[in-house]
């Protein structure tokens, strides 16, 4: 049995042209090696199968993540785990436009339904937001499939969906089965379960082009049919704590990951994962990690991850600013 190197790995990244993006991820953040036009999405850390992650650099350069995560399951997400990929998938998001009204289904309508092995939870954590940016996150009490349904189909969402203004720092936790959109003019870090399914009530595809009448009816009926939580989120601050430099403020916890930002200046030592594995994306300036006898450059807009088997790591760097996601220590890695 080969020997697991654990060091920060660097992985090539995904892009989405989704209609609702622009360029808020080159402008805002700097991030380089992006296409010229829409980019709507970046997937960081992404073990899916339709944006496999390739590592970049250091000993496993070339090396397919999914590859990684069957050959070393203990050493790079955490003792113990078995499963068919990567638990979380990162991405940075551009909702320059409103994202489409969508929900993705929970781990049982999956199973059920997709015959997926999970759901979509997932996480905002917002790092850009106008003064107009609003989240609608959840169907107002009392509101029922049939006048759901209308509203859809006229799209009037302000009176059953419930609508919170969103700013910079807020950080919106929702479960899979809860009908959602947010933006416009958004930037955010996005961590979910690795999983693409989703279903959209809008009259057109994420390219912005026209469904068929029929086809956008039986969208709809799709979409609410998988719309099976009666979870409201709602945008929030968690807690802060500063202790040897590093001030870490909890931005979710929930049982599939735990999303926090780190701040510091200079340099502090500490442990992202709960035990297992956790990923950083820098929304500072320059940094470099150190861990397991590597040094790897984390400039503005990249992400890296750290293997459960690295533990501690040295951050470097003028300013340090870091959304740092991971799976909780008492949570379900599915």
């Amino acid at each position: 049995m080969s020997t697991f190197t654990a060091y920060p790995l660097r992985l090539t990244f995904g892009v989405r042209r989704y209609a609702f993006g622009a360029r808020r991820i080159a402008d805002a953040l700097g991030k380089t090696g992006l296409p010229d036009g829409v980019v709507a999405e970046t997937w960081e850390v992404s073990d899916h199968d339709d944006e496999p992650g390739v590592v970049t650099d250091g000993p496993y350069a070339g090396r397919a993540l999914r590859d990684l995560v069957r050959a070393f399951p203990d050493e790079l997400v955490r003792p113990g785990w078995r499963g068919p990929h990567l638990p979380l998938l990162v991405k940075l998001l551009d909702a320059s436009h409103r994202l489409p009204v969508h929900v993705h289904p929970d781990d049982a309508v999956a199973r059920a339904r997709y015959g997926a092995p999970n759901g979509k939870d997932e996480a905002w954590h917002v790092v850009e937001a106008a003064h107009d940016a609003v989240v609608w996150a959840g169907v107002r009490p009392g509101v029922d499939r049939a006048a759901l349904r209308a509203a859809c189909l006229a799209g009037d969402f302000d009176d059953v969906l419930l609508r919170y203004p969103v700013r910079a720092g807020d950080t919106v936790l929702v479960p899979g089965g809860v009908l959602h959109t947010f933006g416009p003019d958004t930037l955010i870090v996005e961590v979910q379960q690795t999983s693409d399914l989703s279903e959209s009530v809008m009259p057109h595809d994420v390219y912005g082009r026209p469904l068929a009448p029929d086809a956008w009816a039986a969208a709809v009926d799709a979409a609410l049919d998988i719309a099976t939580s009666n979870t409201l989120p709602r945008p929030e601050r968690g807690p802060e704590v500063v202790e040897d430099g590093l001030r870490r403020m909890v931005g979710c916890r929930g049982p599939r990951f735990v999303l926090e930002r780190w701040a510091f200046v200079g340099e502090v030592t500490a442990s992202p994962g709960e035990g297992g594995f956790a990923t950083l994306t820098n929304l500072g300036g320059d940094l470099v990690v150190e861990g397991g006898g590597h040094t790897v450059p984390l400039e503005r807009g990249a992400s890296c991850l750290l293997p459960a088997a690295l533990g501690a790591v040295t951050l470097r760097g003028a300013v340090g600013d870091l959304v740092v996601c991971a799976v909780p220590r008492d949570g379900d890695a599915s």
